[in-house]
């Protein structure tokens, strides 16, 4: 069973508006919705925003039998290679707020126990999205320390939820695959006021999207 593991209602919609409900709960306080879309058993969870939340988020689907996680929804673009409305297939993520290096000496984003920062994602066969590297953090801002950051880490895109549900999904030895459509991207103005202006049509892509997302999952 497909476990949709998605930050805001508004994003979920991209799901939810085409699939069958057949039940609705709650688990560690987010909405979960089971069902099936396209042929599929789905279980989608609307976490929250944030890495707590998302791991929380994640969590609940795994319990209630989810052998692989999705994450889908809007982020930011960081360059030249990512464009509003677009999406992208994440291959890598990093959590760019962990940082351990003054008391290791690791690479920022470093888990504890792990050699590298970025966790690989799971690839499902059949999509041939561009594929781009994800920044995570509990941060919506337009610093350009965090931006400068984000690039020397190599991150093309950033959010505040997937590297957390990569960190769970890992560990609990389950698949994770996430794809972002972008609603901002740095140095074209504010990013809330892009993010606002932008996040419906960014959802509408995902949407369009949508069968062949959850089809290409195995």
């Amino acid at each position: 069973m497909i476990g949709a593991v998605i930050a805001m209602e508004s994003e979920a919609e991209a799901l939810l508006s085409q699939t069958e409900i057949e039940q609705i709960s709650s688990v560690f306080g987010k909405a979960v919705y089971g069902g099936k879309a396209f042929g599929k058993d789905v279980l989608i969870v609307v976490c929250g925003v944030g890495k707590v939340n998302a791991a929380a988020g994640a969590c609940a689907a795994i319990l209630k039998g989810a052998d692989v996680i999705l994450n889908f929804g809007v982020a930011g673009g960081l360059n030249e290679k990512t464009e509003v409305a677009e999406l992208y297939l994440i291959d890598r993520a990093v959590q760019y707020d962990f940082d351990c290096t003054q008391l290791n000496g690791s690479k920022v984003g470093t888990l504890d126990g792990e050699t590298e920062n970025f966790l690989p994602l799971f690839i499902p066969g059949g999509l041939d999205f561009p594929r781009r590297a994800l920044g995570t953090g509990d941060r919506f801002n337009d610093s350009a320390k965090d931006h400068a950051l984000l690039l020397e880490l190599g991150c093309d895109i950033r959010e505040m939820e997937g590297g957390a549900i990569a960190e769970v999904c890992k560990y609990a030895g389950v698949p994770f695959a996430s794809v972002k459509s972008i609603s901002d991207v740095y140095g074209s103005g504010s990013t809330t006021e892009q993010f606002k202006k932008n996040l419906k049509l960014a959802v509408l892509n995902l949407k369009a999207h949508m069968k062949e997302i959850i089809e290409s999952i195995e």
